[in-house]
């Protein structure tokens, strides 16, 4: 069961059923490479470059001109659990890859290829020749290994990542030859290939058997005496320390790791560093329309900065040459347009695929007995977007260039849901107060507070991460607002790690956050439908029912269990048409429910890169869905002298 899905019929479905391959073909190329490689292969210590580029090497046409070689890329990174910030610039390297402006997917690591007539057979071929960047092949066997090894291996994963499944079975991974592989599934799935271009679809290409293998019992038999080494409780603990995971700090902390991406870590991610070093991968399979193998730039450096106001003041400095992560709200735009000129730096404005950047999502299994009765009433609900004043909202915080919204589709989107979208923006107190006095909380104290009818103070605790410095802002003129309704807001400020450790133990009332789905609701549906564990937090114990079966979690009500059963309706859909249908049908319900508030979509995101910079896509989408700046190439960027 998959709940990163794709975006309706707009892509993969189009050739669902028919024979679909695309193929990059490298027109006749003199390969070159960069200076930096020059010495190492005259001491004959690596191989001329045409013998470490695959036999069809990828030609990637500049965004503006062709590069020339060298310099390092400065990028800053927070100090806890912030690995994404590396995932996003570096690793844009799976199977297949978005456009550049998102829509539809491009071979990447396969050169090509096939789907069935059905849609539940998708044939890859992989390019003959490719490395990974410590010299051995990059085979079907590798891809078999990830996928058969470890992605369906239940003591690596209890459960097979959901990208894999269809029909709640996971897909039977062959190898045609040494440069083919199968993923078949029990039916069909029109959208797996939106998936391999995410993130969370990079498996196949992560983990190099030659290497990875020897943490694996199937082929070490003297795996004991190397988790005894390492003092590693078990394999799988130890292969996620050697050969990490999509999202976890060791997929960056061992530079012995091969891999597949542009640059190579050199001084690697872990607690106690300070800098993150990447350097170029010499069997890098990508060229440019002139023969130059990519990357351009020889190396990129993460400086860890813990602080967001500290990695403001490095981008004024100009010590950084690209950066969005933990400064694109609108409120730091002044004072970068103020000092880009003293920074020698150039703004950015980045627009989101998000439906709103401060989400309300209203915990209807809070583990406050009290306060979940009313938060599983609608006009409870209701009440609480009315006293919110977003106009306020706007003008304080987005500086008047965002727009109230609430949690649908942007109207430039094929899922547009007016109701979704525009329904009780409207600050309107009285109404609100009206509402409030029906739902049985018309008694308050002395300081004016609402009453349960049981006794005590109606007191809402939300909770967010202070890295989310527009949602802080809103947070505290919604506590005044709300409390102009007799409701007490309380905030619950943490780093970015306890606000998820908070979440995915039930310890919130309301968890504020991104709402996604603006123009990709089918890849980001969580929500719309409780079927994300850690994300879709109107109720993470109905996702974790949903996911397991109904063996874990909490029953949801019936209008939630009707949209679970239309999404696995629309995940294995027969036609365009039928999966449109169905997903429109849970845009519907969730716009009846109203169970997510959004308050304000936010303006482009701020952005700086450096005025040497050449080659960077001014318009890159911002989402985790298109991992930005990953699926724009930062490979053939590079700085003009």
């Amino acid at each position: 069961m998959n709940f990163l899905t794709r975006p309706g019929a707009t892509r993969s479905l189009r050739s669902a059923l028919a024979l679909w391959t695309c193929i990059a073909a490298p027109a006749a190329l003199a390969f070159t490479q960069a200076p930096a490689l020059e010495k190492a292969q005259q001491a004959k210590t690596l191989a001329p470059v045409d013998q470490r580029l695959p036999e069809k090497p990828e030609v990637i046409a500049p965004v503006a001109k062709t590069g020339t070689y060298g310099g390092m890329l400065r990028v800053a990174m927070r100090a806890n659990n912030d690995q994404n910030s590396i995932t996003r610039v570096i690793s844009g390297n799976g199977l297949v890859r978005w456009r550049m402006d998102f829509n539809g997917v491009l071979p990447n690591v396969a050169e090509s290829w096939t789907l069935s007539p059905d849609g539940s057979e998708y044939t890859f071929k992989l390019r003959k020749g490719m490395r990974w960047s410590d010299g051995s092949p990059f085979t079907a066997d590798d891809v078999l290994f990830a996928m058969n090894d470890l992605m369906f291996n239940k003591q690596f994963f209890s459960a097979s990542p959901g990208q894999y499944v269809a029909n709640d079975k996971p897909a039977s991974v062959s190898k045609l030859d040494d440069f083919s592989v199968r993923f078949k599934f029990s039916g069909p799935n029109l959208g797996f290939l939106d998936q391999l271009a995410t993130p969370l679809g990079q498996h196949p290409v992560m983990y190099s058997k030659a290497y990875c293998g020897q943490f694996h019992p199937k082929y070490n038999p003297k795996l004991d005496e190397l988790l005894a080494k390492e003092k590693a409780k078990d394999w799988p603990t130890l292969m996620r320390i050697k050969c990490g995971d999509i999202e976890i700090p060791s997929r960056w902390g061992n530079p012995e790791k091969p891999t597949l991406d542009a640059w190579v870590v050199k001084e690697p991610y872990s607690g106690s560093a300070t800098r993150v070093v990447l350097e170029r991968n010499p069997y890098f399979w990508q060229v440019d329309t002139a023969g130059q193998q990519l990357p351009y730039l020889d190396r990129v450096q993460f400086q860890i900065i813990s602080e967001a106001e500290t990695i403001i003041l490095a981008a004024i400095n100009g010590q950084l040459d690209y950066q969005h992560r933990h400064i694109f709200g609108i409120q730091n735009r002044p004072v970068l347009t103020e000092n880009a000129a003293k920074g020698k730096y150039k703004m950015m404005a980045l627009p989101g695929t998000g439906a709103n950047s401060v989400g309300l999502w209203l915990n209807q299994s809070t583990k406050n007995d009290k306060l979940r009765k009313l938060m599983r009433n609608k006009d409870f609900r209701i009440a609480l977007s009315l006293a919110t004043d977003r106009k306020e909202v706007n003008d304080i915080v987005y500086l008047g260039q965002g727009m109230p919204w609430q949690i649908g589709p942007l109207k430039q989107s094929k899922w547009y849901n007016e109701k979704l979208g525009s329904q009780f923006l409207n600050y309107e107190l009285k109404q609100a107060n009206e509402l409030l006095d029906r739902v049985g909380l018309a008694k308050r104290d002395a300081d004016g507070f609402r009453l349960y009818p049981e006794g005590g103070r109606v007191s809402i605790g939300a909770i967010v991460s202070i890295a989310q410095t527009n949602q802080m802002e809103t947070l505290e003129l919604l506590r005044k607002q709300w409390a102009k309704a007799g409701l007490e807001l309380v905030l619950q400020s943490s780093e970015r790690s306890l606000f998820y450790d908070r979440a995915n133990t039930n310890e919130y009332d309301i968890s504020v956050d991104i709402v996604p789905g603006g123009m990709d609701i089918t890849m980001n549906p969580r929500a719309v439908v409780a079927v994300h564990p850690q994300e879709s937090r109107m109720s993470l114990p109905w996702a974790r029912w949903f996911l397991s079966n109904g063996k874990q979690g909490e029953e949801p009500p019936a209008s939630m269990k009707k949209r679970m059963q239309l999404f696995e309706q629309w995940q294995t859909a027969a036609s365009p048409a039928e999966a449109d249908a169905l997903f429109k049908q849970i845009l519907d319900i969730a716009a009846d429910e109203f169970e997510v508030i959004g308050v304000i979509r936010s303006p482009n995101d701020t952005a700086i890169r450096s005025a040497r910079l050449q080659n960077v896509y001014e318009q890159m989408l911002i989402s985790w869905t298109y991992p930005n700046p990953a699926p724009a190439l930062p490979q053939q960027w590079f700085f003009t002298k």
